[in-house]
């Protein structure tokens, strides 16, 4: 049996002998085709080559193509585990000729291949053309020995290709296999049953559809081949799934050998089928350079992710457990996709990341789920409230469709339509909310009349003299203007506008496609038809300059540090500071934000002059490899940044003249906004010396704030003390009270609360003055005991005691020592489980020397 390695080398060599040349796969992430969210097909690299608009150096080509079809028209998701023939992600092999060989070869070595390398038998094969495609037809007929009843006409449905609405397009001649027993029911081909399937789509790209719907000749005829690679090795092994070829039986192994679960019965199968399906699709769009994230292609990946964590709960597995067959994947395919298995360590990554995140609310929404359909059922309903799933979606981060997937699993529906109107709810009140700057009145006048552009000439000079040929209370609109006006996370410029002598301040300025709209301060005067001076304020203007240069280099600096997977998802870009918004999985450490700012200021000294290609075609840019953003709207004719060789981007904003201008970048701030998105915060130029000085003086106010809590602590040990000493005092006043008499002399003991051995001598002190006899108190102090002895005057002149001996044997009983002057002495020991029995060994000690 043929491997899935061998049947893919043998597809590429048998073209490559027929002279095409082998290209490699393009990304999944079509980033210089913002009309595409994913690859969906081998000719999506060569689509500028069918619309006119580009060449190659070599007529025929051929590759194995990874793709991604999630979404729009090829949105096979619903389907994905739970037959055995759809995917998200799967490898299409094709053939192409641009202006070469057309029907007639590429009907003939399909054939060859099939029956002659592969060996299929001729009897299960079924071709189909286009109804009128007497052409396709007759090749079919006289070039193959295909039995001529397996030869079928389709209608445009079925057989005919198109880019879109308008462009290149043709009949195509579809290859079927019956994999029945009745091996001549031509019904089953088209039927979308899995008895008989398509393994090979053969388009012959001839027309141009036109705006009116004709279809005109083109001069050059292509043709374009898709095999989906998954189907065919499932026919080549004789699988009637394609799960159970060696293409997925790797992955579901896994699966069973991480949940502990065997590939048996249907819920296990239908969920382990996802899950290999998804990895795929996750780890190349992943390794590709996109993220999962709330927007655009982003999202698309977060629902996918998230519906196989679902079907993970129905294999009782949760805690993590996607991202832990990435190794698996990059066993079976990194040898062919290389990618896959350089950026192993960041997809697991990932992929960990966003199941965590989604684990933590994925149990409750089931819970919510569950209780959802239990109060349904009591209402005899089966229709899933609009208001309800957009609970789930908005609270618990349930993509629609999974909600829809569960509701069928039970023979529920959900009320699509109302989730729609609330999510429309939501998106207006978005929009609503980033609005900062309205000009409704003056938009109706303009859509009017005939101004769709104005000319823009703030890339060279930043003042100029203009007509002014619209004026709507405090909105006008110049014939040209220096000013800039608010787009692409630049903010608008700011300035005068001068008619004779009255200076007009210029609030705000903001564009509205190709239109440039400016806001004054004043209302007071009608300007229309009259000639003004526009100056920009040109300080403000060099600062938003500086600011806007550095994302450049920010976003470079960030690709050659974190990785090529980042890609600018938002920025502001203001005098005073500039913000960026990314793609990451994770929080950017000390180590590489250091990296990123050393980055950036080397490339600032290395004074890397500006190159500003300015309105050159879309195409052109592309070739010069300029760095494009999916969902940007880009024209015929386009600008380009450029920065020496370190960065380059499309970009209609403005910028210095050379990097040094930026002086110098400090990033002040990185956060996450959302998953898998992280911002920036940075300043440059004189923000930067604002900044410093802004550190500096929080500094000096924090070493004012310092020094008065200094104080205020030292004030505040004064006062503990001074009450520490006043409650001592009565607790000295307290043992005096509690005083013995032995022979004529007083004794008094006790145990008082100090700090250290100077605070209990000046409690001894006070003790002596206060009291005739002799004296002992002892305290706890850095776990061990200390004791101070004091003596009057005329018990030492009379008597002849010494506090130093009398203390010195006390100590004995905690087994230490001292000694020390006749009226005062101090000792100490370690046990101060005895420091009571001590105390009772005083009266003892001073009995023993008033009797000597």
């Amino acid at each position: 049996m043929l491997t899935s390695q061998e049947i893919r080398k043998q597809f590429l060599d048998f073209f490559e002998r027929k002279d095409h040349r082998i290209v490699p796969s393009s990304p999944v992430i079509p980033f210089d085709d913002p009309t595409l969210l994913f690859t969906n097909a081998g000719m999506n690299q060569f689509k500028d080559v069918f619309l006119g608009t580009g060449t190659r150096e070599y007529k025929r080509a051929a590759n194995t193509q990874k793709c991604i079809r999630v979404s729009g028209k090829h949105n096979d998701l619903e389907e994905v585990g739970f037959d055995t023939y759809h995917h998200t992600f799967f490898e299409m092999l094709g053939n192409w000729s641009f202006g070469d060989y057309y029907k007639k070869e590429a009907i003939q070595w399909a054939w060859e291949l099939l029956t002659e390398v592969w060996k299929l038998p001729k009897e299960r094969l079924y071709a189909t053309v286009y109804q009128t495609d007497d052409e396709a037809f007759n090749c079919w007929i006289t070039l193959t020995d295909i039995k001529p009843s397996h030869v079928l006409r389709f209608g445009e449905k079925d057989n005919f290709w198109e880019m879109g609405e308008t462009g290149p397009c043709g009949p195509c001649s579809e290859i079927h296999i019956n994999l029945s027993d009745n091996l001549d029911d031509a019904s089953l081909v088209n039927a979308g049953t899995p008895d008989c399937i398509e393994i090979w789509n053969l388009v012959f790209i001839q027309y141009n559809r036109l705006s009116d719907g004709s279809l005109e000749q083109l001069k050059a005829k292509h043709v374009d081949t898709g095999m989906g690679f998954e189907r065919l090795t499932a026919v080549l092994q004789g699988k009637r799934s394609n799960y159970d070829t060696d293409i997925f039986t790797p992955l579901i192994k896994r699966l069973e050998s991480l949940t502990g679960k065997k590939y048996d019965s249907e819920v296990n199968q239908i969920a382990m089928r996802v899950i290999a399906d998804h990895i795929r699709t996750l780890a190349f769009a992943i390794a590709d350079g996109s993220l999962p994230s709330n927007e655009g292609r982003g999202y698309v990946l977060r629902r996918i992710l998230r519906r196989a964590s679902r079907f993970a709960r129905k294999l009782d597995v949760h805690d993590p457990l996607i991202y832990k067959l990435v190794p698996t994947l990059v066993y079976t395919m990194g040898d062919v996709f290389p990618e896959i298995s350089q950026n192993q360590k960041h997809i697991e990554e990932v992929i960990k990341s966003e199941e965590e995140s989604f684990g933590e609310t994925l149990d409750r929404g089931l819970e919510i789920f569950d209780s959802i359909v239990k109060k349904l059922k009591s209402e005899k309903s089966k229709v899933i409230p609009g208001e309800e799933a957009f609970k789930l979606y908005d609270t618990y981060g349930f993509p629609l469709d999974l909600t829809e997937l569960m509701a069928r699993e039970i023979g529920f529906t959900v009320d699509k339509q109302g989730f729609d109107e609330l999510m429309e709810i939501q998106r207006t009140r978005s929009r609503e909310s980033g609005k900062y700057f309205e000009a409704p009145s003056i938009m109706t006048k303009i859509e009017k009349t005939e101004v769709k552009r104005i000319d823009f000439l703030g890339y060279d000079k930043l003042e100029s003299d203009a007509k002014v040929i619209l004026q709507e209370n405090e909105f006008l609109l110049l014939d040209q203007t220096p000013f800039y006006g608010e787009a692409g996370g630049q903010v608008g410029d700011t300035g005068k506008i001068i008619y004779n002598d009255i200076f007009l301040d210029v609030l705000d300025t903001h564009r509205d496609g190709d239109v440039i709209i400016h806001k004054i301060d004043s209302t007071n005067f009608d300007l229309t038809d009259k000639t003004v001076h526009a100056v920009v304020d040109k300080l403000r203007r060099k600062s938003i300059m500086r600011n806007h240069s550095a994302t450049h280099l920010l976003h470079k600096s960030l690709r050659e540090i974190l990785g090529t997977h980042v890609r600018q998802a938002g920025s502001l870009v203001e005098p005073s500071r500039l913000r960026f918004d990314f793609t990451h999985y994770k929080k950017l450490t000390k180590e590489e934000l250091k990296a990123i700012e050393q980055l950036i200021n080397e490339k600032i000294r290395e004074a890397l002059p500006l190159i500003h290609h300015r309105n050159i075609p879309f195409e052109e840019a592309k070739k010069m490899g300029a760095l494009m953003f999916f969902g940007e709207k880009y024209g015929d004719k386009v600008n380009v940044v450029q920065f020496g060789d370190f960065t380059i981007e499309f970009c209609g904003g403005t910028h210095v003249h050379n990097t040094t201008e930026i002086g110098l970048l400090k990033i002040i701030s990185e956060g996450s906004i959302s998953s898998g998105i992280r911002r920036i915060e940075a300043v440059t130029g004189d923000g930067v010396e604002k900044y410093i000085d802004e550190q500096l003086q929080k500094i000096s106010e924090l070493e004012e704030k310092y020094e008065k809590l200094l104080e205020e602590k030292k004030s505040l040990e004064k006062e503990f003390t001074r009450l520490k000493l006043k409650e001592n005092l009565q607790e000295i006043d307290k043992i005096i009270a509690r005083k013995k008499s032995l022979n004529g002399i007083y004794l008094a003991s006790g145990i008082v609360k100090v700090d250290n051995l100077d605070q209990l001598k000046e409690l001894a002190d006070v003790l002596r003055t206060k009291f005739d006899g002799v004296g002992l108190l002892a305290s706890v102090i850095d776990d061990k005991v200390l004791f101070v002895c004091v003596v009057s005057d005329n018990l030492i002149k009379e008597r002849k005691l010494s506090a130093g001996k009398i203390v010195g044997d006390v100590a004995k009983v905690v087994g230490g020592g001292g000694g020390g002057r006749p009226h005062l002495a101090t000792a100490g020991g370690k046990e101060i489980s005895k420091i009571q029995e001590a105390l009772n060994h005083f009266e003892k000690v001073v009995s023993s020397y008033i009797s000597n």
